[in-house]
């Protein structure tokens, strides 16, 4: 049987250039660009962001989530670089004024990139 375990994720986006931008600059990953796509490199793994161009349609779903040790200390620093984030409000929870939910489970806030894709920075267990 083939070895499937070498496996990684992506998403799309409807421009590469805002996307290089956003995890490159703004949230300071290692991203490279070949071949029109880019790779969001981690230690021991990559996350692949491939053009859709006008038919890109946002995950309505959390793509990728960030570990850290101080969810609402990273908050307020990413939104020091700009970064919104999401208010929820109602079910299934609701996040505080400081954008952070705290309703049950690991801390957590949501923000998106630049084509609408949900992305969380959540604390590490």
């Amino acid at each position: 049987m083939a070895d499937l375990s070498d496996a990684f994720s992506g998403f799309s986006t409807n421009d590469i250039a805002a996307a290089q931008a956003f995890y490159g600059e703004t949230l300071g990953l290692d991203v490279t660009e070949e071949h029109g796509m880019l790779s969001l490199h981690f230690p021991g793994k990559n996350v692949l962001i491939y053009p859709k161009g006008p038919a890109h349609t946002p995950a309505t779903y959390t793509v990728l989530n960030f570990p850290v040790e101080d969810v609402p200390g990273t908050v307020a620093e990413l939104r020091a670089k700009g970064v919104e984030f999401e208010k929820y409000e109602g079910t299934p929870g609701q996040t505080d004024d400081d954008f952070v939910f705290r309703k049950g489970g690991p801390l957590i806030a949501w923000f998106t990139d630049p084509a609408g894709n949900i992305l969380s920075i959540i604390a590490r267990d």
